[in-house]
């Protein structure tokens, strides 16, 4: 089992989220009654709609993770799973984009389809440790 498996079949057992096709159309999503907030887009990399006040809070964080890749203006984050701590962070990250779409206002417009699939480049860790 692929760590992406391993975490979609850990959140599938959290009641908020279910199983839908990604709205951008590669890979399977979950989704609350809402919003999608991930996308699992291949068997290690993960597009998570964390929204850009979280991403705004938790920026430092997240640009200090290898395993975290952000895109200026989106906000969706890819995690790239290479390891059990990835799968771990994945799931806390979900935690984060979950009470952070249940304190969006119901005005403002979710970005369902607008993940980072295909804007981001996903090297892997040697390749980054090198530069």
């Amino acid at each position: 089992m692929t760590p992406a498996q391993r975490a979609m079949e850990r959140l599938l057992t959290w009641p908020d989220l279910t199983a839908c096709p990604a709205g951008c159309g590669t890979g399977q999503a979950l989704r609350t009654a809402r919003d999608e907030i991930v996308h699992f887009h291949s068997a290690r990399d993960v597009d998570l709609h964390l929204t850009q006040r979280a991403i705004q809070r938790f920026h430092y964080d997240l640009g200090g993770s290898s395993a975290i890749q952000l895109v200026p203006g989106s906000c969706w984050v890819t995690v790239h799973l290479d390891c059990a701590t990835d799968a771990d962070l994945l799931l806390s990250l979900v935690s984060v984009a979950l009470k952070a779409h249940q304190n969006r206002p119901p005005s403002a417009a979710p970005a369902a389809a607008g993940c980072n699939f295909h804007r981001v480049t996903v090297l892997p860790r040697d390749a980054v440790a090198d530069r």
